[in-house]
């Protein structure tokens, strides 16, 4: 029989190489997949990769890559902390959802009326319910021993279901002529989250991403309350033995990847989504978990497989466009990624042997 035997030692090198040959393994794939569709493979990947910065139309989409990125970054932030500790929030999704949900409605309460508050009083209660809806698996995780992948994970379609009820119910515009969705933030000048400066992309969901990639460099790198994140996914029986409490790990990170999450919600529906509508849910929560592992779970590699993955979106929808590609051509595309970077850390870090 053949057996995968743990290497005591792997290469440093390999491992922060990973990710580059995953790319580029994925580009080789991607390039067969879509020479199989008839598709020419080069121009496939030179529209994704290239054409997006460097393309005629690379001054209009270089200020979209940050307008991607930025919901990406701020969520695997969050996700990052808690698989360092070895609690895994597949759920960022449902969080997304629903923080967008909690701060729309108190942008949607307080219309028309104008004030400076309500935009920071959205973002609290998207963090707020984005906060809340991670606690539900800590919660059932430190109670009754439950798994927080797959609660977490099922909350991603009872969130789904709640989308759809409030895009056709409570949260709808009434001036709408019945068409669900609610009315649009971005016209909503005291709940909008518009450009800060014209052209970049850059609003304050992406400050607010630069803000959550540094604190959690701090918090992991500076910090005691990091160490024991570390110390608790690589050793757990010598966390507990040095006082780490396992339930309070939980809670701590799948409430801060909750907010995180919600954050990213509350500025996506005030920026470049502006209302709820029941196709808000776009899957940034499932790829951030992509994004996290391939910038292998570090604030710097966060923040570049952000971009790439934001660009990976950009550039295929460009294909979709020009090239006439299938949506699920750049799904797969885009799942190729996590699956050769999970294969390359697989042998990275085992051998393959004979079992007798």
């Amino acid at each position: 029989m053949i057996r995968l035997i743990r290497r005591s030692a792997p290469s440093k090198t390999l491992v922060y190489l990973t990710p580059v040959l995953a790319v580029m393994a994925t580009m080789i794939a991607g390039g067969a997949l879509f020479g199989a569709m008839g598709k020419d493979p080069f121009e496939a990947i030179r529209t994704i990769f290239w054409d997006p910065i460097f393309g005629q139309m690379g001054g209009y989409y270089r200020g979209q890559l940050l307008v991607k990125a930025g919901p990406l970054i701020l969520i695997a932030a969050g996700l990052s902390v808690g698989f360092r500790a070895g609690v895994w929030n597949i759920g960022a999704e449902g969080q997304f959802i629903i923080g967008a949900l909690c701060g729309g409605a108190v942008g949607l309460a307080a219309y028309p009326a104008e004030s400076p508050l309500i935009f920071p009083a959205m973002v609290i209660a998207g963090a707020a319910g984005g906060y809340l809806w991670g606690m539900i698996p800590a919660v059932l995780k430190n109670r009754f021993g439950t798994s927080e992948i797959l609660v977490s994970l099922m909350l991603v379609y009872v969130a789904i279901n709640l989308l759809f009820f409030m895009s056709y119910g409570p949260l709808k515009n009434p001036e709408g002529y019945g068409f669900p969705g609610s009315r649009n933030l971005a016209q909503y000048p005291s709940a909008a989250n518009p450009e800060l400066i014209a052209g970049t992309g850059i609003h304050w969901g992406v400050i607010a991403a630069l803000a959550s990639v540094t604190g959690v460099y701090v918090l992991m790198h500076r910090h005691l309350l990091g160490f024991k994140i570390r110390v608790a996914g690589a050793a757990p029986k010598a966390a507990r033995f040095a006082g780490v409490v396992p339930a309070r790990l939980v809670s701590l990170c799948l409430g801060l990847s909750g907010a995180l999450a919600g954050l990213a919600g509350v500025f996506e529906l005030s920026g470049p989504v502006g209302q709820i509508t029941d196709s808000f849910s776009v899957g940034y929560g499932f790829t951030a978990i992509i994004v996290a592992f391939l910038g292998r779970l570090h604030p710097v590699g966060i923040v570049a497989a952000g971009l790439l993955m934001a660009l990976t979106y950009i550039g295929g929808d460009l294909a979709q466009l020009t090239l006439q590609m299938p949506a699920a051509a750049i799904q797969v595309f885009q799942g190729m990624l996590l699956f050769f970077l999970l294969g390359f850390d697989v042998m990275v870090h085992h051998r393959i042997g004979r079992a007798r």
